[in-house]
Formats: structure tokens, C-alpha cells, sequence
């Protein structure tokens, strides 16, 4: 139990470190300028979630192998060296090698750091309260975000090198709080040969009708929404200065923290699948308001779809963690991931394509109508579940 209370605190203080970063609200207008479009910025968020995607399996398979707390050592180790790669920023190649190990330590953490928080709850037979914890501990993340996203506007307002090397200290206490994380007891190395685990996960989401449409639902939102954030700041540049983009920021990661943190006692009420139908619906409604006719007011609108996004992404997780098996449970989250980050990788580079062509606030108006299929596979999965 002591191991337990121990593994959630460093947990929600790793989170808190992994997301402290002061580039982050202005990375797209960062790697923009040192790459010369919006296209090309946008190709190192693809570069970053390519090289995930490449290593997803390995390092999902190498968790389910080694274990979690090395798992977490290694991504932290990565996540340093992918920030001073974008805090040097010579180049257009400095940052895709920032991206590449950004992309490893995305990997690392992907299938592994669910899996942990997962294995140790299942320790002391409270894995039903899962979505509880994942949602506090997540929480940590936006707080990290909202913490730091003002400041760094404001440092990035007199240099953006500074903003980005500023990130980097944070990523030095990610590796000294991973290294006091307890492996949970009931973890075992897996005792099949490699091809064999990662057969026996890819045929369990081939049999399963539920994981294959909550996998398909995922990663396609995923992509959409998580390509339009990123390059939210570029069109906020449009209407607001580069000092404020922190606060449009800073208001979005508020507003995810409390989602997170409540999103255990909404799931309990309304259930997964409505938490995630209702959460979408207002998503695209608002997006498709503030984006159709652009005004100063625009940003402070879509600030407020965050206020569902930590309940919706604790449901979805916690949907999928039930459909996956206990001995390829950091696998199975790994391939979920790798179609996710593949979807990105695509998504993102025709972003910036659209947007170079029509500008920001048309290119991320095509996202959100984009993303409407997937409240129509959310609606047959709580149609089926209620039948």
C-alpha cells in the first residue's frame, strides 16, 4: 500500500515536470521561423509523432519485458536531449533531431506510464478506481502547462531560445523523480519470445469488435485535435500578440486541470461513452463558432473545449484499459499510440500545407468539421452498451 501512495505522488510530479515547459504555447511560431513556413513547422511536430510511431512497439514491448521504472528512466533521458536539440535551433535539422528524441521519449512513456499507474492500483485490488487516479495524476500535466505557458510568452516576447532552454532544467527533475519509482510486485517479465507477444496483441485487437472501434475513434480524433492545438498559437498570432498567446494558453490548461481532476466523479455519473459524446459535441460547436467568423473574442472561446477534455480523454483511456490484456497491456497501448501518431504525422503536414495556402483560422475551421465522424462511432458504441 505504501509502494502504491508512493508510485501515484511521484507520478503526478513526474507528469507536472514532463509538460513544465515554457516553449510550448509559442513552439509552432518557434519552429516556424527557424524552418521558414507553416508547413515546415508543422513537419517537426509530424517528425516528433513519426519517430514515436516507429518506436511505439519496441519500447511498448521492452516495458512489458524490462519493466516500468527503467521504461520511465529512459524516456526522461530522451526528453532532455530532444530540448537542448530545439533550444540550439540552428537549423531546420536541429530540430528534427529535437524530434526524433522527442518522439523516443513519447514512446517510452506512451504505453508504459498507463501501464504503471495501472499495475499499481491492480496491487492492491483498486484498479476499478483507475479513472480516479488517472485523472489526478493527468492533471499534473495541464498544471505543469498552465504554470509555465504565461511565463514563457513573456520570455519568449525578448528571445525564444531562452523560452525553450528555460524547459530544460524541468526535464532533469523528470529523470530524479523517475528514478525513485517503485516497480509494482504483480509485474512480470513477459515469458514468450517477442513475435509471439506482440502477435497475441495485435489478434486480440483483431477479435475484439469494441477495442478496434474505440481504437479507430481514438486515433482519429487524436490526430485531428491534437494537430489543430499545436498550431492553435499561430492563428491566435493573428489576432492577439506573442505576449498574450501564453495567457490563451495558460486559460486552456486551467481548464484541463479541473476537467482532469474532476473527470473520476463525471465518469461515475454520466458513464464513459456520454462524457465523451457530450465532450465532443461542445468541442466542435464551439471551435466551429469562434473559427467561422474570426474575432479578438475567438481565442477565449476555444479556451473553453479543455473544460471536457481531461474527462473525455480519462473515459477513453479508461475504455481502453478494460479491453486490453494484463500481459500485453503496455503493447496494446503502444499500438494504439503508433496508429495515432502515424494519423498525426499526416495531419499535421497538410495543416501546415492548408494553412500556408488559406490561412490559420480556415485550415483549423476544416479540422473540427473533420472531427464530426467521430461522435457518430461514440454514439453506436453507447447504443450497443445500452443494448
Amino acid at each position: 500500500m505504501l509502494a502504491m501512495h508512493k508510485n501515484i505522488k511521484l507520478l503526478a510530479w513526474f507528469n507536472f515536470f514532463t509538460d513544465f515547459s515554457f516553449f510550448s504555447p509559442i513552439a509552432i511560431i518557434y519552429f516556424s521561423r527557424i524552418a521558414g513556413s507553416f508547413a515546415s513547422g508543422m513537419s517537426i511536430f509530424s517528425v516528433t509523432m513519426v519517430s514515436s510511431a516507429i518506436f511505439e512497439v519496441p519500447t511498448g514491448i521492452f516495458s512489458d519485458y524490462i519493466g516500468r521504472r527503467k521504461t520511465m528512466v529512459l524516456g526522461a533521458v530522451s526528453a532532455a536531449l530532444s530540448i537542448a536539440f530545439y533550444a540550439l535551433g540552428f537549423s531546420y535539422i536541429w530540430l528534427v533531431a529535437g524530434a526524433l528524441f522527442e518522439g523516443l521519449s513519447r514512446s517510452f512513456y506512451s504505453g508504459n506510464n498507463n501501464a504503471l499507474l495501472y499495475d499499481t492500483l491492480r496491487e492492491s485490488n483498486s484498479e476499478k478506481e483507475y479513472h480516479d487516479f488517472l485523472g489526478k495524476t493527468s492533471s499534473s500535466f495541464q498544471m505543469g502547462l498552465a504554470i509555465s505557458a504565461a511565463i514563457g510568452s513573456i520570455v519568449a516576447q525578448f528571445s525564444f531560445p531562452l523560452a525553450v532552454w528555460l524547459t530544460f532544467v524541468p526535464k532533469l527533475f523528470c529523470i530524479f523523480v523517475a528514478m525513485f519509482i517503485v516497480e509494482p510486485k504483480l509485474f512480470k517479465k513477459s515469458a514468450s519470445n517477442i513475435f509471439h507477444h506482440l502477435s497475441e496483441s495485435v489478434k486480440h485487437f483483431i477479435r475484439n469488435r469494441k477495442l478496434r472501434l474505440l481504437s479507430i475513434s481514438s486515433t482519429y480524433s487524436w490526430a485531428l485535435s491534437e494537430s489543430g492545438f499545436q498550431f492553435r498559437s499561430a492563428f491566435v498570432n493573428t489576432v492577439w500578440p506573442i505576449w498574450a498567446i501564453g495567457i490563451a494558453s495558460m486559460l486552456s490548461y486551467i481548464g484541463a486541470t479541473v476537467s482532469f481532476y474532476f473527470s473520476g466523479k463525471v465518469i461515475r455519473k454520466f458513464g464513459e461513452l456520454k462524457t465523451l459524446i457530450i465532450g465532443s459535441v461542445y468541442s466542435k460547436i464551439s471551435s466551429i463558432i469562434a473559427l467561422v467568423y474570426p474575432t479578438v473574442a475567438s481565442p477565449a472561446i476555444m479556451t473553453t473545449n479543455s473544460v471536457f477534455f481531461g474527462t473525455g480523454t480519462v473515459a477513453e483511456n479508461s475504455l481502453l484499459q478494460k479491453e486490453f490484456t494484463h500481459d500485453q497491456r503496455a503493447t496494446m497501448g503502444s499500438l494504439n499510440s503508433l496508429a495515432s501518431c502515424l494519423a498525426f504525422g499526416a495531419v499535421s503536414i497538410a495543416l501546415g500545407f492548408v494553412a500556408d495556402k488559406i490561412g490559420p483560422a480556415k485550415a483549423l475551421l476544416l479540422i473540427a468539421v473533420a472531427g464530426i465522424p467521430t461522435i457518430l462511432i461514440y454514439i453506436k458504441l453507447f447504443e450497443d452498451e445500452a443494448n
